[in-house]
């Protein structure tokens, strides 16, 4: 039918027909984008370099159908600018729109075969005789009729010049998309006509709830909190004891504007029987019957309105949210096709039936990789829980179970408890669970990790930076890491960022210095900061749990402990598994004897630690590389020291060669003195220390919105409590006090005299904005001495300094924010219990970045 006015959905494939001549390519440049046009004129130009070599026709088809399907693959509204006159042709570009769930629209231009011919007598590049247009028009004609048995949903035929010239071209975004919308959101699960739990649940929810009448039927007015609204997941009938006053709560929401509902497979049923349609009475349809036949003419029809307008699914928050009854695929969302609806009512099944004569489900949440949530209701389970970033919200309540909500984007599960049993499940509702829940659904499917999740090329989105490049060849480092020597990678859910030094010192004598690490953050525009003592340690992260049962539950680990303690790599720390459950007992009676772990309502904490001495986790390298240089000085330069006391003793004129040997000896002892500072004899736990200085993370929360002294503050109180623990010296500085300044360095000089490693400058708040956004964690400042380790026993005279004053620090500084957006990223997604798989992206990009090539001395 021809219409002024063409409206078209917003993901669409649109199909120009027409006859050569027929005003296509210019219609197509009117009324749509460039981007938006695959032209088969175009495509022989790209691969020909002639738009008019019909030899080229094959490859450049190939070429077009190759854009339609990256373009509808990623949800793009796509115009094809061909003459798609034979039912073959279309053929092809419908099937590309059914594997995306794209809808067909065709538009026909039949502007005439005069007209036709006219306009390609007047081009020089369409030498062809007028059957070829006499064809063309004939298909054209017999194929009109045909287009929607073709799968084109809408046909728009314009039959003159005039029409095609003055028709109007606009879009409308499909009912499912809601990407406008953000929230916040409730979403309900499968209601079944228990009405009085599904007024309980909003109720505890903040909605109030009243009852009235309006045009003589009896209605609810519901009156959310400001700026929430309910989503029902859909199967709101069949079963329970009042299937029409569940209905009716949920039209009046909807039609208030206060709630969205989804089709669920038990509505579907229900409109064919209130349309008259044959249905087959069971699996609850009964009670439906029942109670909407005792009801008025006006509320059946109105409920037959309300059920005929429900939609598959709603995408919501910008793509953040899906919701359907059954699930839905990554593929799907956002998109119309009778496979998104079928999915969405009635999920993945086999074919088969169980022996409990009903459709075997395949999980399609085990295999989902998307990075939208989404929630959905349809097969009852005992709990909700989370599943590769999914969740089922119906827990059964018609069952005798629950009826469950989730509050998004706060992710806090809420439910009622049925008030009775009010329907026997034809399988029996623990068994809907497919994974245990002592384990846990996510953990028992993160129990094997897929390579491609963590290999090749990556480049992962994270909050604090737009995108972080992983390369392949660093990815193929920390897989050999990960495999050899790394933990049970279910602990691993964050590592550390490594920590730049502060710029080379001006003072003389100095290769670091706390003015300089105070001065940039200064210049970032911080304007306080916290000095942190510097321990002589290893750093180590302790993930900790209250018992085995919350780290079978939360990590699925089974019989794997408390927990772990890891180095920055991801290794043990501990090489006996009995000291390290030592350390771990201990650390959770600290944390329960302060109050910590109620105070943070948790079953589990995160801590980012140093463990002393330095020989605790480095006795092989102190033997192996630091112990034998002053040991080889002393012979070599003690040797060389007597050999010239002995010349000059004999008259020789050895000149500075005496005093030099003598120095640089006493810079060899200065050196062993150190490494004797930071080692001490261990016998056992009690002889170890630990100073952790940050609380990462612990049970629905990171705690990176916390302050610096917060995190000191809080975790004092272990060392009060046990002194395994030992707490950390801070100094808290004004940047724009000059006194404060000059007391932060004296403090420094005092602790590296008193033989400190130096200090950790840190923002006072975790995640600090500077000057050119979010700045550097910390940079630290090391003591004299300390860097005689690190550099050499000669390094500071001053031909040394000199060359070490022209080392960079620019790499060094990329790699720890990067690291550290990764890591924060990391503890984000497993907070929010995201799949493993998304944890171990960020934990692995940490990882592969540590084998860049920086000098580690840094």
């Amino acid at each position: 039918m021809t219409s002024a006015a063409i409206t078209v959905p917003d993901f669409a494939l649109v199909v120009l027909i027409g006859a050569s001549g027929a005003g296509k390519s210019t219609f197509a440049r009117r009324h749509f984008r460039p981007t938006e046009i695959v032209s088969s004129d175009a495509c022989r130009g790209i691969v020909a370099d002639d738009e008019t070599d019909q030899g080229a026709t094959p490859d450049a088809f190939a070429l077009l159908n190759a854009i339609l399907d990256l373009r509808l693959k990623n949800r793009r509204l796509t115009v094809v600018d061909a003459t798609n006159v034979r039912p073959d042709d279309r053929r092809k570009l419908v099937e590309v729109a059914r594997r995306w769930h794209a809808l067909s629209v065709a538009i026909v231009l039949d502007s005439g075969e005069d007209v036709c011919r006219a306009r390609n007598a007047a081009r020089p590049d369409r030498v062809f005789g007028p059957h070829v247009i006499r064809n063309q028009m004939a298909s054209l004609r017999r194929g009109l009729r045909g287009l929607p048995r073709e799968g084109f949903r809408q046909v728009h035929a314009l039959r003159s010049e005039a029409e095609i010239a003055a028709v109007t071209v606009s879009r409308q975004r499909l009912w499912t998309d809601r990407r406008d919308e953000a929230g916040p959101f409730d979403i309900i699960g499968d209601v079944h006509g228990c009405a009085a739990e599904c007024a309980a649940l909003l109720e505890r929810l903040g909605y109030a709830i009243t009852r009235e009448s309006r045009d003589g039927e009896p209605r609810y007015r519901v009156v959310p909190l400001p700026g929430r609204k309910a989503i029902f997941v859909g199967d709101v009938v069949d079963r329970g004891p009042r299937v029409a006053d569940a209905l009716r709560l949920v039209m009046d929401m909807v039609e208030d504007g206060h709630a969205l509902c989804v089709m669920g497979n038990h509505e579907a049923k229900v409109e064919k029987w209130l349309n008259g349609r044959d249905v087959k009475v069971g699996h609850g349809l009964q009670a439906s019957i029942d109670s909407l036949s005792a009801e008025s003419e006006a509320f059946r029809a109105r409920a037959r309105r309300f059920i005929g307008g429900l939609v598959s699914h709603y995408l919501l928050d910008a793509g953040r949210l899906a919701v359907a009854h059954a699930g839905i695929k990554a593929e799907m969302m956002g998109r119309a096709s009778g496979a998104v609806r079928g999915f969405c009512l009635f999920g993945d099944t086999t074919g088969e039936v169980d022996e409990f004569g009903l459709p075997v489900r395949q999980n399609w949440a085990a295999e989902y990789r998307g990075d939208t949530k989404v929630v959905y209701g349809h097969t009852p389970a005992i709990e909700a829980a989370w599943l590769n970033n999914t969740l089922c919200v119906d827990t059964g309540c018609v069952f005798g179970g629950r009826l469950t909500a989730l509050r998004y984007p706060e992710m806090e599960i809420v439910w009622v408890p049925a008030g009775q049993v009010y329907a026997e499940p034809t399988r029996p509702l623990a068994s809907a669970i497919v994974l245990g829940a002592e384990v846990g659904a996510q953990a028992e499917v993160d129990d094997l990790l897929d390579l491609a999740d963590v290999s090749g090329k990556r480049i992962i989105t994270t909050r604090l930076m737009p995108s972080v490049t992983i390369r392949e060849e660093n990815t193929a480092a920390a897989l050999e890491v990960m495999s050899r020597f790394a933990i049970d990678p279910k602990w691993l859910i964050y590592l550390p960022p490594t920590i730049s030094p502060c710029e080379t010192a001006k003072e003389d004598g100095y290769l670091e210095h706390p003015r300089e690490a105070l001065d940039f953050y200064c210049r970032e525009g911080v304007r306080q900061v916290m000095a942190q003592e510097k321990h002589m340690g290893s750093r180590a992260l302790i993930v900790v749990c209250r018992d085995e049962g919350v780290a079978r539950r939360r990590f699925g680990v089974g019989g794997g402990g408390l927990g772990a303690v890891y180095t920055r790599t991801g290794r043990a720390f501990f090489a006996d598994a009995r000291q390290q459950e030592e350390v771990l007992a201990r650390t959770r009676d600290a944390l329960d004897s302060s109050g910590l772990m109620a105070e943070l309502d948790t079953d589990w904490v995160l801590l980012d630690a140093e463990i002393m001495p330095w020989s605790a986790k480095a006795q092989a390298l102190i033997t192996g590389q630091y112990a034998p240089t002053p040991a080889a000085a002393r012979i070599g330069l003690g040797t060389l020291a007597d050999a010239l006391r002995r010349a000059r003793a004999h008259g020789a004129d050895v000149g500075d060669l005496l005093s030099q040997a003598t120095d640089r000896l006493g810079r060899a002892e200065t050196f062993a003195s150190v490494i004797r500072r930071y080692a001490w004899p261990i016998t056992g736990i009690d002889d170890l220390r630990i100073a952790p200085f940050h609380l990462l993370a612990s049970e629905g929360r990171v705690q990176s919105d916390r302050t610096q002294s917060w995190h000191m503050g809080h975790l004092a109180r272990l060392a009060s409590v046990d002194p395994l623990f030992r707490t950390t010296a801070t100094v808290m500085v004004d940047l724009d006090s000059a006194a404060e300044v000059e007391a932060a360095i004296a403090w420094w000089l005092d602790l590296t005299a008193s033989g400190g490693e130096g200090m950790v400058v840190k923002p006072a708040d975790f995640v600090a904005r500077g000057r050119r956004g979010i700045t550097q964690p910390a940079v630290k400042c090391r003591g004299r001495d300390y860097l005689r380790l690190i550099y050499g026993p000669d390094y500071d005279t001053p031909e040394h300094l000199a060359l070490l004053r022209q080392r960079g620090l620019g790499a060094k500084r990329s790699l720890a924010f990067r690291e550290f957006a990764l890591g924060l990223e990391a503890l984000e997604r497993f907070v929010a219990r995201e799949p493993l798989r998304r944890v171990h992206e960020c934990v692995f990009g940490v990882l592969a970045l540590e084998s860049e090539p920086l000098d580690p001395r840094l």
